[in-house]
């Protein structure tokens, strides 16, 4: 059985292999379009990775007193060693936020046209603040309102209410009034006198002898 039909696929005709399909080259438009429809790919790979990077926003200085972008304003007697102490504290705090921006009511550049018109003889006489809006705020609120945008508000927070917040008014008012002797330095007006008088002897030489 297995000899007979070995002779009968003998004697049947061999099918010739087919030819490999020889490949048909593309014309001038077909190789045009095609390179346009890989370019068009590649962009859009491309314009996809770059839709996927997120790009951080420009950060703002972070020293208050440096930026622009301060939301309230500190007026400090650079002059007070104890007043110093609070104002070093809050500028080290202020670095990680950029919220306050620090005034030296001390220094000789000091304009209080600057600063909502208050002038060096009342800033002296309490601790002043001025927000963004150009509003003034005075005494302990003044401390609540810098303390809170540093992260320090649950410092003043009771301060916020009655009897407390008349309570702690008074126990500030003592200290502003006294505050001259109390830091070493002579009365607000010797300090005043001597301030004038430096500046009426700014440029004359008689003054300086």
């Amino acid at each position: 059985m297995a000899s007979s039909l070995a002779r009968l696929g003998a004697a049947l005709p061999r099918a010739r292999p087919r030819a490999a399909a020889r490949a048909v080259p593309l014309g001038r438009w077909d190789a045009a379009a095609l390179g346009a429809s890989r370019r068009a790919a590649l962009n859009a790979c491309r314009c996809q990775v770059h839709s996927d990077v997120k790009v951080p926003p420009t950060s703002d200085l972070k020293d208050g007193s440096k930026s622009e972008t301060w939301r309230i304003k500190m007026l400090y007697d650079g002059d007070c060693p104890l007043c110093m102490r609070e104002v070093n504290m809050l500028r080290e705090r202020n670095k990680s936020y950029g919220a306050i921006k620090f005034v030296d009511i001390s220094s000789k550049d000091y304009s209080p046209d600057d600063n909502q018109g208050l002038d060096y003889e009342t800033v002296m006489g309490r601790i002043h603040a001025i927000l963004s809006d150009g509003t003034v705020v005075t005494d302990v609120e003044a401390f609540r309102k810098l303390y809170e945008e540093v992260g320090l508000g649950w410092v003043y927070a009771v301060t916020k209410y009655e009897p407390v917040a008349t309570m702690a008014n008074a126990v500030y008012g003592v200290w502003a009034k006294y505050r001259m002797q109390i830091t070493g330095r002579p009365p607000l007006e010797e300090i005043m006198a001597s301030r004038k008088a430096a500046g009426e002897c700014k440029d004359d030489k008689v003054c300086k002898m």
